[in-house]
C-alpha cells in the first residue's frame, strides 16, 4: 500500500508541474531546457517501477482480500449454521415452553381436585368426631346403665347365694363331723399300730412294712393321715427323704418327699442314669417300679390315689446334656381307671416352651395296653412324634453327640427344636395346702 501511494503522489507532481508550465508558455516566453534522452529513460524506468510495485501491491492486496473474503465467507457459514442450530434449540425451547405450559395447566387442575379433596376430608373428619363424641355419650350411658343392671343383678342374686352359702356350709358341717369320727377311729388305730411299729423297730423289720418290694428302702417315718408330702412338711419334717402315707381310699405305701423353701412336693418320677428301664407293661405302670432312691415310677394307681380328690399341681424339672435347667408347671386334673388314667393339664409358670397339648383330655397308654408300637415307654399321649418323659434313656456316643434320630428321653414344643433330656423329675403338690394337714 505505501509503494501504491508513492507512486501515486510521484504521478500527481508530475501532472502539476506540467500544468505549471502550461500556463506559464502563455504568459512568458520561455526557454525550453534541453532534455537529455537519458532524463527520459529515467522517468520511464521510474514510472515502470512504480507501475511495477503498484502491480505487486495490488496483487498482494488482491491475494490478502481474498484470504479475508474467505475468513469472512467462513464465518458466514458458520454463522449460518450456528444460526440454524439457534432456530432449531429456539423452537425446541418453544415446544418445552408449551409442554411446560400444558404441565402446569395439569398440575393447577390437579391442586385444584386435591385441594377440593381436602375440603371434603375435612368436612369427613368433622362428622367422624361429631358421630365419636356422640358414640361416647352413648357407651358412657350404657355403662352407666349396665352397672345399675349389674347392681340390680347382684340385690336379685344375693338371696340365692346366700342359700347356696349355707347350703355349702351344712355340708361342710356334716363332712367336718364325718372327719371327727374318723379322726377318732384313726387315733385309736394309731395307738395299736405306734405298738406294732415299735415291735417293729426293735426286730429290724422295718423294710417289711413297705407295702411295694420293689419300693423298699429306709424311709423316716410313718404318717397314717398324710394324704401327701405336704401333709408331712406341715408336721415339722423338712429332710428329704422318703415318708410313709395314707390317702383316701388307699393302704400307706411310700413316696418319696423333696422338701423346699416353704414347700413340699411328692416325687412321682424321677430319672437321671438310665438304671431303671421305663419300658414296662400296663400294670408295670399302673402299680409302680424302681427303686425310691435313684430311678422309679410311683405308679398311676397311686397317683390317682393322690390326687383325685383335689385340685394339685404338676411341675415337671427337666435337664438336658449340656447342664441347662428348665421347668414347667400344670394345673393337673386326673380321672381313674374307666378314663385310662386321663389328665387334664393348664399351663400356669415356666422357663421351656410348653410341649403338651392344654384343656384336652390325654390318656395314659403302653404298647400291651392299646396295641401299638409306641416310643418304648408309656406315657400321656395325643399322637405320635410327641414329648415322652418315660422313653429309652440315650447316652451321648463316644464324641460326646447325641443321634437325633434315636428319640429317646425328650421334649418336643409345639414350635421349636426338640430337647434332648438327661434328667427328668415329675412332683406334685395341691393348690390349697391348709386342706392337707
Amino acid at each position: 500500500m505505501k509503494s501504491v501511494l508513492i507512486f501515486l503522489l510521484i504521478i500527481s507532481l508530475v501532472i502539476s508541474t506540467r500544468i505549471d508550465e502550461d500556463h506559464g508558455t502563455s504568459f512568458e516566453p520561455v526557454i525550453p531546457e534541453p532534455k537529455s534522452r537519458f532524463a527520459m529513460l529515467q522517468d520511464v524506468q521510474l514510472l515502470a517501477n512504480g507501475l511495477l510495485h503498484l502491480g505487486r501491491g495490488l496483487k498482494d492486496f488482491a491475494i490478502k482480500t481474498k484470504g479475508q473474503m474467505d475468513g469472512i465467507f467462513q464465518k458466514l457459514n458458520i454463522f449460518d449454521r450456528s444460526f440454524s442450530e439457534i432456530s432449531q434449540q429456539t423452537n425446541e425451547i418453544k415446544e418445552e415452553e408449551e409442554q411446560l405450559r400444558k404441565t402446569t395447566a395439569r398440575l393447577q387442575t390437579n391442586n385444584e381436585e386435591i385441594r377440593n379433596a381436602s375440603l371434603e376430608l375435612n368436612s369427613k373428619m368433622q362428622i367422624l368426631s361429631q358421630e365419636k363424641i356422640q358414640l361416647q355419650d352413648k357407651v358412657e350411658r350404657l355403662e352407666e346403665k349396665l352397672t345399675e343392671l349389674f347392681q340390680t343383678l347382684l340385690e336379685i342374686q344375693e338371696p340365692e347365694e346366700i342359700s347356696s352359702l349355707k347350703n355349702v356350709v351344712e355340708q361342710q358341717d356334716n363332712h367336718l363331723q364325718n372327719l371327727l369320727k374318723i379322726v377318732q377311729n384313726q387315733h385309736a388305730q394309731l395307738a395299736k399300730q405306734q405298738e406294732q411299729i415299735q415291735d417293729l423297730k426293735e426286730k429290724d423289720l422295718l423294710m417289711a412294712f413297705s407295702p411295694e418290694s420293689h419300693f423298699s428302702s429306709p424311709y423316716h417315718n410313718t404318717y397314717s393321715n398324710a394324704t401327701d408330702c405336704s401333709g408331712i412338711y406341715n408336721r415339722g419334717e423338712r429332710s428329704n427323704g422318703i415318708y410313709s402315707i395314707n390317702p383316701r381310699g388307699s393302704k400307706a405305701f411310700n413316696v418319696y418327699c423333696e422338701m423346699k423353701t416353704g414347700i413340699s412336693w411328692t416325687v412321682i418320677q424321677n430319672r437321671s442314669n438310665g438304671s431303671q428301664d421305663f419300658n414296662q407293661t400296663w400294670d408295670d405302670y399302673i402299680n409302680g417300679f424302681g427303686n425310691l432312691d435313684g430311678e422309679f415310677w410311683l405308679g398311676l394307681h397311686k397317683m390317682y390315689s393322690i390326687v383325685g380328690h383335689a385340685d394339685y399341681i404338676l411341675r415337671m424339672e427337666l435337664e438336658d446334656w449340656r447342664a441347662n435347667k428348665r421347668y414347667i408347671e400344670y394345673t393337673l386334673t386326673m380321672g381313674g381307671p374307666e378314663t385310662d388314667y386321663a389328665v387334664l393339664l393348664f399351663r400356669i409358670a415356666g422357663n421351656i416352651p410348653y410341649a403338651l397339648p392344654e384343656q384336652k383330655e390325654l390318656k395314659f397308654l403302653t404298647e400291651d395296653h392299646v396295641f401299638v408300637i409306641l416310643s418304648l415307654g408309656g406315657w400321656w399321649y395325643s399322637g405320635c412324634e410327641e414329648t415322652n418323659l418315660n422313653g429309652k434313656y440315650i447316652w451321648p456316643n463316644s464324641k460326646g453327640r447325641l443321634e437325633k434320630r434315636k428319640r429317646g428321653l425328650y421334649w418336643k414344643p409345639q414350635k421349636g427344636r426338640p430337647y434332648l433330656l438327661k434328667s427328668t423329675k415329675l412332683m406334685i403338690h395341691p393348690t390349697d395346702f391348709e386342706n392337707f394337714d
